[in-house]
């Protein structure tokens, strides 16, 4: 019976901390939606959601930074700076601040503060090398526990020193933060008002009592958490670092209960996207040019392909710190990628150049898919490697096939006689092929018969026997000189092929 009643006593104080919790967080939504006009409902969580994980620094692995950026000043970042300084803990204000003094103030025996750094594009902007500490504080400073290490002078003696960098900080700033901040980020993108949008008028002097009741319900809802916390289960949309940076915030959303939960996952959802828009470097720019480039070919020599990069007007390829991009430098910046330049047939001849199937591992790794086509099906080649890995694990999904071969065959027949699509009908062969292995022919109606006719090999194999490797199989057929008949190659032997000058 004692032990009922001990039972029933947790369950009311846990009911009643989440019910402090609950009213807590509401109070901030409420004051924070009076002064700052947000961009979404989404971004007003997100910043509320912030607040509590502050007073909460000792339970988490890792804690968020926020960060308002906006495109123009005047679009609420600093007013949002100035609202969260009423209600989180031992707030620090750093504008035009040393590294040494955030270094101190982060190490107080009074507790890690709360840092609201504003104008934070002028700390990565041109001065960038003369605030190397500060980036370095903000980048580590997210893992509890972690220190920044100094080297001190004491008379003669050089000693050592490691000085706490872990501390919750928010961010306020113009434009793009480095990717190691961003990254790290819940990311609000703030926009000037409209005309229509009101908020009330922001005074300390009026305002700060009230912040400063908030906060202190806060703190007496924060001392009543349990040291150890449940931890939230994700939604499967947000793994690795986004994870990282949500966990917290959600983690404060499931002990407060009620509605919060599930807009705190919502909001996850919505920022970890927008977040994810990032300024690209110029190697994920060239990836996404040369997709572009690529969109009507399959073989480009170099001296084209940086003819039509230069000639895209808003891409920076025509001047590079003032000279334009040469096939000297496109090599050099893909390489990168491991995609490598190499002799290529087209139509004018035999140069160095590039095939666009060496492209697809790299576009399908840092970029999204193509416009107009699905993750799963951005090219041929993605579905051809899909199926393959499927038909040796026993399972061939076929129907995908057909959404991505047919626009390939009607760029074959718009493209007939032109040699630069020869590698893609090899793949569209080989995919065929398979299809037609489990399904009958009706199932492709628009794919034309000269790709899914298969003529007998010396062996009776599906297709002509590849002049570069030797073996049957699915393969395309090229003009050669010297080859009144043209060659047959397998798209995998076009390279080497081509590499080799036509030797075996």
């Amino acid at each position: 019976m004692i032990s009922d009643t001990h039972s029933q006593l947790d369950a009311l104080a846990l009911e009643q901390d989440a019910r402090q919790g609950e009213k807590a967080l509401r109070d901030v939504d409420r004051f924070f939606a009076r002064f700052v006009a947000y961009p979404s409902a989404h971004a007003r969580t997100a910043h509320a959601l912030w607040v509590l994980h502050t007073h909460l620094m000792d339970r988490w692995d890792s804690t968020p930074r926020l960060a308002f950026l906006s495109a123009e000043p005047a679009s609420g970042k600093s007013r949002s700076l100035e609202v969260t300084e009423l209600v989180v803990p031992h707030p620090v204000v750093a504008v035009n601040v040393s590294p040494a003094y955030l270094f101190r103030k982060v190490g107080s025996e009074e507790g890690p503060p709360t840092i609201l750094f504003d104008e934070i594009d002028t700390v990565f902007g041109p001065k960038a090398k003369d605030n190397e500490e500060v980036r370095a504080l903000l980048n580590a400073g997210h893992r509890r526990g972690a220190v920044a290490g100094r080297c001190v002078v004491q008379g003669k003696t050089v000693m050592t020193e490691e000085l706490p960098a872990y501390s919750a900080v928010a961010l306020a700033g113009l434009g793009w933060l480095p990717d190691t901040i961003m990254s790290r980020a819940v990311i609000i993108r703030m926009q000037r008002r409209r005309q229509d949008e009101k908020v009330e008028a922001f005074r300390r002097r009026l305002h700060g009592p009230e912040g400063g009741r908030i906060r202190q319900r806060i703190e007496v809802w924060a001392r009543q958490v349990p040291a150890e916390i449940t931890w939230p289960d994700m939604p499967e949309e947000i793994q690795d670092r986004d994870a990282d940076v949500w966990e917290p915030l959600i983690a404060v959303a499931d002990l407060v209960g009620g509605e919060w939960p599930g807009r705190a996952r919502a909001a996850a959802i919505v920022l970890m996207a927008a977040g994810n828009e990032v300024e690209p470097s110029l190697g994920i720019q060239l990836l996404a040019d040369a997709r572009a480039v690529f969109a009507d070919y399959q073989v480009l020599a170099s001296k084209t392909m940086v003819a039509k990069l230069v000639e895209i007007e808003e891409a920076p390829w025509g001047n590079l710190k003032g000279r334009p991009l040469d096939e000297r430098g496109l090599a050099r910046r893909l390489r990168q990628f491991g995609i490598r330049s190499k002799n290529v047939r087209t139509d004018a001849g035999v140069a160095k150049g590039y095939m666009r199937a060496d492209f697809e591992d790299a576009w399908r790794r840092y970029l999204p898919p193509s416009p107009g086509r699905s993750a799963t099906s951005a090219t041929s080649a993605t579905i051809v490697n899909s199926q393959r890995a499927g038909e040796a694990d026993g399972k061939v999904d076929v129907a995908p096939a057909a959404d991505v071969v047919a626009p390939v065959a009607a760029s074959r027949v718009r493209n007939a006689g032109n040699i630069n699509a020869v590698a893609d009908v090899a793949d569209v062969a080989d995919l065929a092929a398979m299809g037609r292995a489990t399904k009958p022919a009706d199932d492709f109606p628009d794919i034309p018969d000269f790709l899914l006719r298969k003529p007998a090999g010396p062996n009776g194999g599906t297709g002509h026997r590849c002049d570069h490797c030797g073996a049957s199989g699915a393969t395309g057929q090229w003009d050669w000189p010297g080859r009144p008949d043209g060659i047959w190659l397998h798209s995998r032997c076009e390279g080497p092929w081509s590499d080799n000058d036509g030797q075996r």
